[in-house]
């Protein structure tokens, strides 16, 4: 488990104040054991159930050195104490654990990740929770919704329609009403924003998208501001066993040693594209917080470090749209997101985002030329 301290950070001395690293100097170097001559640089992937008594670990469900590695990496990153999952879906799970039964969970009721809408609504359905829908992106709504409530679950920015929250003005309200609130960081990474920072309890990440950024692993990660409050996420993670791969957790971290360089230029990318898209007659509407015209721009200045890898346009049938996808060549229709190749998908053909223009088309930028990228769109639109 990562502490509240970045592990990369140099010794402080008595007459000079620390400058402390950057966070693409801290993906690259957190997690990582000591510097010892002969030994390995990263700790190798523990493929183990079993461990022999009288050490830290007994067994493979309660921990594994390959888990730590990450999680420490991620709680630098974020600032605070991470614990894996195995899927980004179980650490919502393990947040929306911490509930007491019947109390009230404020989210958004449309846009934001359908798999997330989908749980709460099975919860409430079930008698577990009470989910008390808002749109995430009306502040006053939100901020008066949170009246009785347990968590606030927000996301910034959203899936897929990339509307920005004010993260501020909610974390106070939340925070002054003695309300818990959860920040799903996934689209954002902590390289572009870190809810804990601004007082957040809960930031949670699907790691399967850009943290590991590489479309080959399913992974999950909730940070919490300390290892105490770590310590519900944990003992849901042992007694329930969503446990992550030890392989897993290995290829995620490997991963985000370079996501400031894949941000950065995905980031570039998904800016230009936004750009063109948005100067086209073929195209009905673009969602881009980057575009000055997105009605969240200002918000998302003030809130992050950058715009982010993802955008969404729209084409004016959901035809028109299955045919810009099956035209594409180097473009790859797929669901998920956060991958070094560019996908591209229809939203509106899945049953949780069917409220949705028919027509929407969100798109994962990855790190291929540009150029490249726009002749493929460019093409497809005309065809």
């Amino acid at each position: 488990m990562a502490g509240d301290d970045a592990v990369c950070s140099p010794p402080a001395s008595a007459s000079q104040a620390v400058t402390p690293p950057h966070p693409h100097t801290i993906a690259v170097h957190a997690g990582r054991p000591p510097h010892e001559p002969g030994e390995a640089l990263s700790v190798p992937p523990v493929l183990a159930s079993t461990f022999v008594s009288g050490g830290e670990i007994n067994y493979g469900r309660d921990d594994n050195p390959s888990w730590r590695a990450f999680e420490e990496a991620v709680g630098d990153l974020e600032g605070g104490t991470a614990v894996a999952y195995a899927s980004g879906m179980a650490a919502v799970a393990a947040v929306f654990d911490t509930v007491p039964v019947g109390e009230r969970i404020v989210a958004p009721q449309k846009d934001a990740y359908s798999g997330t809408r989908e749980l709460l609504r099975d919860l409430h359905d079930r008698g577990r929770i009470v989910w008390v829908p808002v749109d995430i992106a009306d502040t006053a709504a939100v901020l008066e919704a949170l009246e009785g409530a347990a968590l606030l679950w927000i996301e910034t920015p959203t899936n897929p329609l990339l509307r920005i929250a004010d993260l501020t003005a909610l974390l106070d309200g939340a925070r002054r009403a003695g309300v818990a609130a959860a920040v799903d960081n996934t689209f954002a990474t902590p390289l572009l924003q870190r809810p804990l920072e601004r007082g957040a309890d809960y930031v949670v990440h699907s790691a399967t998208k850009l943290l590991s950024g590489h479309s080959d692993v399913v992974i999950g990660v909730a940070v919490t501001p300390s290892r105490e409050a770590a310590e519900p996420l944990i003992e849901a993670r042992t007694l329930r066993g969503p446990v992550a791969g030890a392989l897993d957790a290995f290829l995620a971290l490997r991963g985000l040693r370079t996501l400031g360089v894949r941000l950065e230029r995905a980031q570039d990318n998904a800016a230009e594209l936004a750009r063109r898209l948005d100067a086209d007659e073929r195209v009905a509407a673009v969602h881009y917080p980057g575009l000055t015209s997105h009605p969240g721009h200002e918000r998302a200045a003030a809130h992050m470090d950058g715009f982010g890898t993802m955008l969404s346009f729209e084409v004016e049938t959901a035809d028109a749209a299955d045919a810009v996808c099956e035209a594409l060549q180097v473009i790859v229709p797929a669901t998920s997101l956060g991958g070094v190749e560019t996908t591209i998908e229809r939203r509106a053909k899945y049953a949780g985002d069917a409220h949705v223009a028919p027509g929407l088309l969100r798109v994962s930028v990855g790190i291929e030329n540009v150029e490249d990228l726009w002749r493929d769109l460019d093409a497809a639109l005309r065809r």
